[in-house]
């Protein structure tokens, strides 16, 4: 097992990259551009860093040439040829060749795009421009090279005993929590943690140890390379990107109401079991559910993602007895800021009422709360999100407004269209 705190010591980044590889990746990432290179390969996207947590200055504590050489090399990279073999011949959800010859052929073939980089004021402003199946890869690479690069200038301050002690602090604070996960008979929980994760090292560990404690209760990781490397399921489905990149091409009100379900009819035509996974948050999960044809009350679940979790559970269920299904079959994934209190307090309300599943993200990864003086490893909410569409912006409305974006004049045309109202406030931490 890797000796984290001296690998910190001693780290010399060209050595030992923050990223390392094209699929040091979601999974979700991977299925969500087969289907964009199927469907809207030539849509012209661009993405952009949001850092929701404005106190963390991230341009003064990060160095803007480490941050480009960190970037430059991610560029530099390609799919490596074990890589390849895993992704074309490795089963995904029960299925054989889930990516098919002529995406591989392409993917095999590709280096991100470039970007675009410059401080304003205390943070960075970061953009991608291009084919959206290409500058779409760009997103859980950034996010993974800004968080670890925030991660690094805080550990810069501590000697090398102080990293040996912060590291077994960590590893303490996560077993304990695994400890008291093991206690949840039928749990199914998953690594979601690749975005916002302390480290490439540290998520691995995280992984490992989940795996050694949990068992099969452990579904598997986000992360395709330690997916790999561990022989572990990879697990995800889709994301808000799709329905708010088709809204923004709707060319009229119509066209937008439609656009949500557009999306998932795509992904119907190539997926099914438990990849048929609906989230139905991105302009409302209530009005979503309300105007959504039947043959998605057929589907496999839903992820529940913003708002109160309890809530849109609760919304689900009476859909689907609404809709003539049985909840008890269905499965409802939570992954909004969870913690092994909330865990414990959805399973119990959950469980023999629908099928509960978990995944698990930064509160996993990168929780270093409460110790470092000052708090200064706290996580913080940083996104990288699809701001604009042939031009055209994209908008997210979500079921918390303060995960809300996109220009306020079009944000208040969704919320026409999509009929949402008055929305409660929740605090996000991650």
């Amino acid at each position: 097992m890797v000796d984290i705190a001296t690998r910190v010591w001693n780290h010399k980044w060209k050595i030992d990259p923050i990223v390392r590889s094209l699929i040091d990746t979601d999974f979700y990432k991977l299925l969500m551009c087969q289907s964009v290179f199927r469907n809207k390969r030539d849509t012209q996207v661009t993405f952009s860093l949001i850092n929701r947590s404005s106190h963390v200055p991230l341009a003064k504590l990060i160095d803007e040439g480490e941050l480009r050489e960190q970037l430059d090399h991610i560029r530099s990279l390609s799919l490596r040829r074990g890589e390849s073999t895993w992704m074309r011949g490795n089963t995904f959800y029960g299925k054989r060749q889930m990516f098919r010859p002529d995406f591989m052929d392409w993917f095999e073939n590709l280096r991100l795009p470039p970007y675009h980089l410059e401080r304003v004021g205390d943070q960075y402003e970061l953009t991608f421009e291009g084919s959206w199946p290409e500058v779409m890869l760009w997103e859980i690479p950034a996010l993974a090279v800004l968080m670890e690069l925030r991660g690094r200038a805080v550990l810069n301050d501590l000697g090398r005993f102080e990293l040996q002690v912060l590291y077994a602090r960590a590893m303490t604070q996560l077993w304990e929590k695994i400890e008291r996960l093991r206690g949840i008979e039928g749990l199914r929980i998953a690594d979601f943690g690749t975005r916002r994760r302390h480290s490439f090292l540290w998520q691995d560990w995280c992984v490992q140890a989940m795996y050694e404690g949990l068992g099969d209760r452990f579904t598997g990781t986000s992360n395709c390379l330690i997916a790999k490397n561990r022989d572990l399921e990879a697990i995800g489905t889709n994301a808000h990107e799709l329905p708010m990149v088709y809204a923004a091409l709707a060319e009229d009100d119509a066209g937008l109401a439609q656009a949500p379900y557009d999306v998932l009819a795509d992904w119907h035509e190539e997926h099914e079991g438990n990849l048929r996974i609906i989230l139905p948050d991105t302009y409302g999960t209530q009005g979503f559910l309300d105007r959504a044809p039947d043959w998605l009350a057929g589907w496999t679940g839903i992820r529940i993602d913003s708002g109160d979790p309890a809530a849109g559970a609760e919304i689900a269920i009476d859909w689907w007895k609404a809709r003539g299904e049985d909840p008890r079959e269905k499965l409802v994934i939570f992954s909004d800021g969870l913690d092994v209190a909330k865990i414990e307090e959805l399973y119990a309300r959950f469980a023999g009422r629908v099928r509960v599943s978990c995944g698990w993200g930064t509160l996993l990864t990168n929780d270093f709360r409460g110790l470092v003086p000052g708090d200064r490893l706290a996580p913080f909410s940083l996104v990288c999100k699809a701001v604009a569409a042939e031009g055209r912006p994209t908008v997210k409305l979500s079921d918390n407004p303060n995960k809300a974006m996109g220009p306020e004049d079009e944000i208040a045309r969704y919320k026409r269209v999509f009929e949402v109202g008055a929305q409660k406030r929740f605090d996000v931490t991650v």
